[in-house]
């Protein structure tokens, strides 16, 4: 018998024994799946304060996560949301029946505990429990040996069961909504407004991307997820109402790896009157504040590397940074035959309907994104690649956007918008073109943005961070699985067999 069936056989005895258990509560009137239970004190907060608890009575709720049995009396461990506590029974204070039920729990029943709080010859903080309520019995047990990257991916399937056991794992997102939360409160205290628009949408933009496509039975229609709510928010500055944000689902029918996941979270905001300048400061406070909040400090450790987040970043343009680490200035290209040169130069792969903005993009991926591992704005990016973005009337063929990494990652994105309602019909045109040329991520025409525009949009700035990625940066984390509650994983055979029943 293969190992892999020997722990199948191990599990279901012990789950076929856990059964008999949950038959045994039951014959003796108690109900193992029980009712609403008030806890007064999470373990933490008796732990920390336990000069104010000794001798006093508590009542508490957990998940059994270690029992040590020594005849007439037992030491087991509970954990709760705050962290774990050591708890004692006693037959002599439980009484024989009581206990008798003490010795019948497994590792992972849930339970609600009365008792009083002492400090044991050892120093540790403990309860001395009075009164047990079984809360739930865990009919499966949990995983001996969970740490290692051979159970990377049976974590992220069972966050359930990662989150019980890896204390870490739900640090890392409980830290996660604070940050989130810190991003609501900085741009509250600026004077934004929080706002939500359409996930589905009739026309896929605001980004280069490939959409998700669903149908509309009713309208009978085909409509995309969305891709970036960027249009729609840029709609609202049209209508007046000069600040606006949303922290939203988006969603792009791409390839799955440690920074990118189909469906994802992003923050947009959009400041009327306002240009990059102000999305680059905006952006920066936010990180900075983030991170404040959340770790207390601005100056963090990721990966192993000490990363200083204080504003303001370094800063470089585009050409600048392919200049930096390839010695090749695309300042000085004139033509697409040049461009191509040094990307053959540089063997970077392009195609044939590649302009040279594209092709110093492509560049720019391949040799200077890596290298940029302390906070930096780049800056300059060609007008090809940003058809949403205001032209730089001192370098027309560049834009007025700029890009934030981190530890060689994108964190944000963010321009002065394109205002002119003619300037951004001929770029839709121009991306149709592309799009008709076989790219088709290409931008996608919307006639009633163009209206919006004619109607007038204000010089804005326009910002949009990675939630995910900043939430890697600021937990340490190196994948964004780690910090998706249910990261999108490819079905089980055995999960997909049991859905086509």
């Amino acid at each position: 018998m293969s190992e892999t069936n020997k722990q199948q056989v191990e599990l279901n005895d012990q789950m076929v024994v856990r059964r008999d258990k949950l038959a045994q509560y039951e014959a003796d009137g108690i109900y193992p799946f029980g009712q609403r239970f008030v806890a007064q004190y999470h373990t933490q907060e008796i732990k920390d304060n336990f000069r104010d608890f000794d001798g006093q009575p508590v009542t508490i709720a957990g998940r059994l996560m270690a029992m040590r049995r020594h005849g007439k009396t037992a030491f087991a461990n509970i954990r709760d949301l705050k962290g774990d506590i050591q708890v004692y029974f006693r037959k002599d204070v439980l009484g024989e029946d009581e206990y008798e039920h003490v010795k019948m729990l497994d590792i992972g029943d849930i339970l609600g505990l009365e008792g009083h709080v002492f400090r044991t010859h050892m120093g540790e903080v403990t309860i001395k429990v009075t009164k047990i309520t079984l809360l739930s019995k865990s009919l499966r047990p949990l995983p001996e040996k969970w740490h290692g990257l051979k159970d990377t991916e049976l974590r992220y399937r069972q966050r359930y069961v990662d989150l019980i056991v890896n204390p870490d794992v739900r640090e890392t997102f409980i830290k996660r909504t604070k940050i989130v939360k810190s991003i609501r409160q900085y741009l509250d205290a600026q004077n934004f407004m929080e706002v939500e628009t359409p996930m589905l949408h009739a026309i896929p933009g605001g980004a280069a991307a490939r959409p998700f496509i669903t149908h509309h039975n009713a309208l009978d229609i085909d409509i995309y997820m969305r891709i970036s709510p960027e249009l729609h928010l840029k709609r609202l500055i049209v209508g007046g109402l000069e600040r606006v944000y949303e922290i939203n689902r988006s969603f792009r029918n791409e390839g799955i790896d440690n920074r990118h996941n189909p469906e994802f979270t992003m923050m947009e905001s959009y400041q009327a009157y306002g240009n990059y300048e102000d999305a680059i400061r905006l952006t920066e406070n936010i990180v900075a504040h983030c991170a404040k909040k959340v770790l207390g400090t601005t100056t963090i450790t990721y990966q192993g590397t000490e990363i200083d987040l204080t504003p303001p970043w370094n800063r470089i343009t585009m050409p600048e940074g392919i200049k930096k680490y390839t010695g090749e200035d695309f300042d000085a290209v004139e033509t697409v035959e040049e461009a191509r040169a040094i990307a053959d130069k540089l063997k970077v792969e392009y195609t044939e309907h590649d302009g040279i903005g594209k092709i110093m993009n492509l560049c720019f991926e391949e040799y200077v994104e890596e290298n940029l591992i302390q906070p930096t704005i780049v800056y300059g990016h060609p007008m090809e690649i940003s058809p949403l973005a205001k032209q730089n009337r001192e370098k027309p063929l560049t834009t007025e956007r700029f890009e934030a990494y981190i530890y060689g990652r994108e964190l944000a994105n963010g321009y002065s918008e394109l205002n002119d309602p003619i300037d951004q019909k001929q770029r839709f045109e121009k991306q149709l073109e592309e799009r008709a040329a076989g790219d088709d991520e290409a931008h996608r025409m919307d006639a009633d943005f163009v209206t919006a525009l004619e109607y007038g949009l204000p010089p804005t700035a326009g910002l949009g961070i990675g939630v995910d990625r900043l939430v890697m940066l600021l937990t340490d984390s190196a994948s964004i699985r780690d910090v998706l509650l249910f990261p999108l994983m490819k079905p089980e055979p055995q999960a997909t067999e049991e859905a086509d029943k």
